[in-house]
């Protein structure tokens, strides 16, 4: 079945031309639209299955950030942080007239929904993170500063496949060879020269390694501009960087927060698990 997305695109306040998935939603729907925020290594392809259910009811954005998918690279790495991908996404709202949304963010993309709250509080409708939260465990930290700007490419999708089980095993400890071929499928694209390489700028890794560009300071203060809106929190059971400790306190500083465990998952759920999908349907359901 094809896909009913179109590919669209948008101008960065640096000029760098970026793209997003535009999912229309029903004709002439009124219903608020879903902005939905990959993480650090990912691209709108994360999203293809979940976006593809939400457009029943209502348009979904997905935008791809500098350096991912079809968005342009960025000639200074340094521009690879969440302040700046937040203020491309700013200016694709704001081209759009979107003043109210639902957001979805995974991993990076919950950090992102995080600061577009507490620039803004009170146009986020409703929230789903993704494996984060405003504390970020070190083990993860350190763990994705170990694979991040490799630069690996293999010959075939089996060695890709294959080379995603070698780092993301403990995480994944379930999955099978065409669980990996997905997974390779949504993270890789083929190359000029034939190999297999993943889809993003290997520069991201050079500021991701500076302190306090992974993981912005004072998170906290950004997710208590998120109090009272409901939300969804989705972890992993076996994630290393959002520990039970700092669900329990999001979930005090917000009620209006639910929690979902995913069994035998870490860093980061699909958001295809049919569990979670169960509980967004459940979460979007009181919102117009």
């Amino acid at each position: 079945m094809a896909a009913h997305y179109e590919d669209r695109s948008w101008t960065s306040s640096d000029g760098l031309n970026l793209h997003y998935r535009n999912y229309p939603g029903p004709e002439g729907g009124t219903a608020l639209p879903v902005l939905c925020l990959h993480g650090l290594t990912r691209n709108a392809r994360d999203f293809a299955g979940l976006a593809e259910e939400l457009s029943q009811g209502r348009r979904v954005i997905v935008p791809e950030m500098r350096g991912r998918g079809l968005s342009d690279y960025a000639p200074v790495s340094d521009t690879y942080s969440p302040a700046t991908y937040v203020e491309d996404v700013e200016k694709l709202l704001a081209e759009q007239g979107i003043t109210r949304f639902i957001a979805i963010g995974t991993s990076m993309g919950g950090l992102m929904t995080m600061l577009l709250a507490q620039a803004r509080p009170g146009r986020i409708a409703a929230v789903v993170m993704n494996d984060i939260g405003p504390v970020i465990d070190a083990e993860g930290l350190s763990r994705i500063s170990g694979y991040v700007g490799q630069g690996r490419s293999y010959p075939t999708w089996v060695h890709a496949a294959r080379g995603l089980e070698a780092v993301h095993a403990p995480a994944f400890p379930d999955y099978d060879l065409d669980q990996w071929l997905e997974m390779a499928k949504r993270t890789m694209v083929v190359s000029q020269n034939g190999r297999i390489t993943f889809d993003y700028d290997m520069a991201i890794a050079e500021p991701f390694a500076k302190p306090g560009n992974a993981a912005p300071p004072n998170l906290w203060l950004a997710f208590e501009a998120l109090a009272g809106v409901p939300m969804l929190l989705v972890r992993g059971e076996l994630s290393d960087l959002l520990s039970p400790e700092t669900v329990k306190q999001m979930g005090v500083r917000n009620p209006a927060m639910r929690s979902i465990t995913v069994p035998r998952v870490g860093h980061a759920p699909t958001l295809d698990e049919p569990e979670v999908r169960a509980a967004i349907s459940a979460l979007l359901d009181g919102i117009e």
